[in-house]
């Protein structure tokens, strides 16, 4: 490689990543807990969702309480469920039967809970697990900065920083090219703290590439597809956004046209959910959506995923119109499915990592977190190469300061992860706002403490440490506020909370092992630095801190 080439692909690796660090960790850091999204839920409630679900979705019964409160005449409601969760959101629209229907202007979005027969509001049935998959990409910013710019600020962030962290894998990569395969095998662990670190770099960023590359151009994807889908729809369909989720397969094939006459009895959805199932056996069904419900023109159209074990990308949609029972379409989530159907179930596979089970999410939880240490060895190599006499004083305070806040922020996300995890469990019931004191207040505290410190050494070292033993602490936690101790969960068959529990063991006694491990390094190195010591003129110490990292 000549050297032209090789200096853009460095200067354009090194700035796109110092760039989107911190926000780049905290993605990564998130979205690795993401995976486990539906466990975590289930592990905080206390009850698995194989336990919950066990009596199966009433859904007519549900019906039946939400006309008695909402007055269900005219309106549009539609129900998004999730995998392996008894929990649903319901979006309830204004009536257009606004002759009958005195309620007819309200509208509602709650949470339900099959298990409980419980409504909630969004808020309060707000958990862990959603929290960690929401700052997977940054929606806690879109309350937190509420720019009027017609977009969510947190998502546009979010996928700034994909869009970058994709330059930075690809001039990365480029950048190692010529010596891809000596430098997976280089690693020195006992030589000096910046060829430790960059050998880290170099052989972690290899192996975690694909991994990496796919999530950076799914996450693009999906976000593009979330915030820039209205000024795509300006360009290309003149605003028609029905036009554009029907050509996206987002809406429902057909649609029904209010005519104000009502049934002379409300069908049992009940009885076509059941039907349905036992055409899709094994299908789980992700939206349901029920057009002008007690009227002559009332549809219900449920829409599906097949089970990953018989079909990938299988999608199923199916309309009824419920005063004939007759079917108007249907599409078999087992059928060869439609491009765009295949391309969107693919991307999203392959982003959430919910197609092989507990070993894929384990594999995609491992790689995760093997790409923050890739940040956390970018940043430090970045700071050590720019830690020299040559460089002017001004230059290599700025450069320690960013270092330090970027590391404080990183690294104690895994202690103040622990932390809430067993906050929580310790009140019982918790809210959305709750969930934010907690999580975000002790996540600033420790973060100033080691910004203030100024010890690189020392906050990698205590991180580990805490993260440590508040990570062992969150079975035991779990065991004396829930009676689910593990041999209890593993009895049984609640797999989900017991997994949940085992992950924090592990990373418990790994962050223990590695905090151990630095320790006993430090112990050896420290008489050969007293040795080879060169004394450092005081102005530059005040600022340095411990660069010896």
């Amino acid at each position: 490689m000549n050297n032209r080439n090789y200096n853009i692909y460095f200067h354009t690796h090194t700035i796109s990543g110092i760039i989107i660090a911190s926000l780049l960790y905290v993605i990564f850091f998130a979205g690795s807990f993401s995976f486990f999204k539906d466990e975590i839920s289930a592990w905080q409630s206390g009850k698995s969702v194989n336990e919950k679900l066990s009596h199966g979705l009433p859904y007519q019964l549900l019906l039946d309480s939400l006309d008695s409160k909402y007055n269900l005449a005219g309106r549009d409601i539609n129900f998004y469920l999730y995998p392996n969760t008894s929990h649903c959101y319901i979006n309830i629209a204004p009536s257009k039967d606004t002759l009958h229907n005195p309620k007819a202007k309200e509208r509602a979005y709650i949470g339900y809970d099959f298990a409980e027969r419980k409504e909630k509001s969004y808020e309060e049935s707000y958990d862990m697990g959603e929290f960690l998959y929401r700052l997977h990409f940054l929606a806690q910013l879109n309350q937190a900065i509420p720019l009027r710019i017609g977009y969510p600020i947190g998502y546009l962030i979010a996928g700034l920083v994909a869009f970058l962290f994709l330059f930075a894998l690809i001039t990365g990569l480029l950048l190692h090219w010529d010596k891809l395969v000596s430098n997976f095998y280089l690693f020195r662990p006992w030589s000096k703290w910046k060829t430790l670190w960059t050998d880290l770099h170099t052989v972690l960023g290899v192996i975690g590439f694909p991994f990496q590359f796919v999530f950076a151009l799914t996450g693009i994807i999906l976000i593009i597809n979330t915030v820039f889908l209205a000024p795509f729809s300006q360009l290309l369909y003149k605003g028609d956004m029905e036009k554009v989720f029907q050509d996206l397969e987002y809406a429902t094939a057909a649609e029904a046209t209010f005519i104000g006459k009502p049934l002379t009895s409300t069908p049992n959805i009940q009885e076509y959910m059941d039907q349905t199932q036992k055409r899709w056996p094994g299908a789980f069904f992700n939206r349901v959506a029920i057009k002008n419900y007690g009227d002559e023109s009332m549809l219900l159209s449920i829409e599906s995923e097949a089970d990953r074990k018989q079909s990938f990308a299988g999608t199923g949609q199916i309309t009824y119109e419920l005063k004939t029972g007759k079917v108007l379409t249907h599409r078999s989530p087992y059928d060869t499915p439609t491009y765009i159907a295949s391309v969107k179930s693919f991307i999203y596979r392959l982003h959430f990592g919910d197609y092989g089970g507990y070993f894929v999410k384990l594999v995609n939880f491992i790689l995760g977190i093997a790409g923050c240490v890739v940040i956390i060895s970018g940043i430090l190599i970045w700071l050590v190469a720019r830690d020299k006499s040559s460089v002017a004083s001004y230059k290599r305070k700025f450069n320690f300061w960013l270092s330090n806040v970027f590391l404080a922020i990183c690294l104690t996300m895994f202690p103040v992860t622990a932390f809430s995890f067993i906050l929580i469990k310790f009140i019982g019931n918790v809210n959305q706002t709750l969930i934010y004191q907690i999580y975000f207040c002790s996540w600033l505290v420790i973060s100033l403490y080691y910004i203030l410190r100024r010890n690189l050494r020392r906050t990698n070292a205590e991180t580990l440490l805490l993260g440590g033993i508040l990570a062992l602490l969150v079975p035991v936690v779990n065991g004396v506020f829930s009676g689910n101790w593990l041999w209890n969960t593993w009895a049984r068959h609640a797999t989900d909370i017991l997994l949940i529990d085992l992950l924090w063991i592990s990373l418990g006694l790994v962050a223990l092992i590695a905090f151990a491990r630095i320790k006993k390094y430090q112990a050896l190195k420290a008489p050969v630095e007293r040795i080879n010591q060169v004394p450092v003129p005081d102005d530059q110490q005040a600022y340095t801190g411990d660069l010896t990292y």
